[in-house]
């Protein structure tokens, strides 16, 4: 558990994820921008998904139903999934990968939101292997 103080206003727990040999974060559903020490302690080593195309739809206040609201409202025909890594600011980091699915007329945010879903359980694990596959084989050759 994550008590939002010490994350914030304390070390960003990078000591205690060291200590416990963390070499990989991976995000899902973490609404809280990630503070800056651990981000330059793990530079390129964290990850998280975004349930839109980046860099449309991304941003402070931009996750769940607020993004597919905003997706819809905008008659965007297209919306997915964006897997990137993290940096100082919200839904900036480089992207790693993304999928899309169609925005039906008749769509509401909860059934462009099963869409994403569907995408979400489809890739992210796989992306997940692939990027610590990577991670290990760096590790090995360094």
């Amino acid at each position: 558990m994550i008590e939002k103080e010490a994350f914030f206003r304390g070390n960003a727990y990078v000591p205690a994820l060291q200590a416990a040999g963390i070499d990989f974060i991976v995000l899902a559903g973490f609404l809280w921008k990630v503070p800056a020490e651990l981000i330059k302690a793990y530079p390129a080593r964290i990850i998280n998904i975004h349930p839109a195309l980046l860099p449309s739809y991304g941003g402070k206040g931009m996750y769940g139903n607020f993004v597919h609201e905003a997706v819809i409202a905008a008659r965007e025909s297209h919306s997915g999934i964006t897997i990137h890594y993290v940096d100082e600011q919200y839904d900036h980091g480089a992207t790693i990968f993304q999928a899309s699915c169609p925005v039906l007329p008749d769509d509401t945010p909860e059934t462009l939101a099963a869409r994403i879903h569907q995408l979400e359980h489809q890739h992210y694990p796989k992306v997940i292997e692939e990027l610590l596959l990577t991670q290990v084989v760096k590790n090995q050759n360094s």
